[in-house]
């Protein structure tokens, strides 16, 4: 099915004080939605993880629609009629009527259902209308798909990061595991990583003015201290010192 259009962002000026809208694309498990809420935390910014929205629309389905063959964009839309962004300290995060969403986005039955949702071109309007509000308020760090090529075609700075898919695997399963993961379950790990990549392979496209940064030998930390550098000049704040990175 031919993806839909969504309107382009309009630009903003470059006058002091106006928002900020930093655009972070890349594969699954590239540390997208952790590095831009390190960045945005540092540059007093807010991060929108577009990606949460579309974990919580299929959170939604799975409990109101436990099988996934019965899915339909109407009925995905029906599912999260009354989800909104709410801000949570430094980011803006999906909620229902009832709450907060919390981990249960999270969830392997929600990982292993979540690309079908996100390729639902109605869902994806959506996201991005929903994400596109966020950043009338204030300055952002968005991270998710198509980001700097859909949602923010002007976003002020596009980043795309990548790594090759061990090191993507051996993360992933450090903090799902809590524990150093063996040869064997990182390879697994990186089977289904390479499956997903072919999944999301039309919404992971790297925008032709984006900085592309390679993660695979970066700290978190000297991800963060890049972009937020990059963030510094096109502000016109590179001659302020950086502020100390929070933990």
């Amino acid at each position: 099915m031919a993806r839909q259009s969504t309107p382009p962002f309009v630009p903003r000026s470059r006058h002091p004080g106006t928002p900020i809208v930093v655009a972070v694309d890349g594969p699954a498990a590239s540390g997208k939605s952790s590095t831009a809420q390190w960045v945005a935390r540092q540059l007093g910014f807010r991060h929108v993880d577009s990606g949460a929205l579309y974990r919580a629309a299929t959170a939604l389905a799975l409990q109101t629609l436990p099988d996934p063959a019965s899915w339909t964009e109407s009925a995905i839309l029906d599912a999260v009629r009354d989800v909104t962004l709410r801000e949570a300290e430094t980011s803006m995060v999906p909620a229902s009527a009832a709450g907060e969403l919390g981990e249960s986005v999270r969830s392997p039955s929600v990982t292993q259902h979540v690309s079908r949702v996100a390729q639902m071109p109605r869902v994806r309007k959506w996201v991005n209308e929903l994400v596109r509000e966020a950043a009338c308020a204030s300055s952002v760090v968005v991270d998710g798909r198509d980001i700097g090529t859909v949602v923010f075609p002007e976003a002020d700075l596009k980043v795309f990061l990548v790594a090759d898919p061990w090191e993507r695997a051996r993360r992933r399963l450090l903090q799902r595991l809590s524990r150093a993961p063996s040869d064997v379950e990182i390879a697994a790990e990186t089977e289904r990583l390479v499956q997903r990549d072919a999944r999301d392979a039309t919404q992971t496209v790297k925008a032709r003015d984006a900085v592309l940064i390679d993660t695979t030998y970066l700290t978190q930390e000297e991800q963060v201290e890049r972009i937020v550098a990059l963030v510094r000049v096109l502000a016109g704040r590179e001659a302020e010192p950086p502020s100390p990175l929070a933990p």
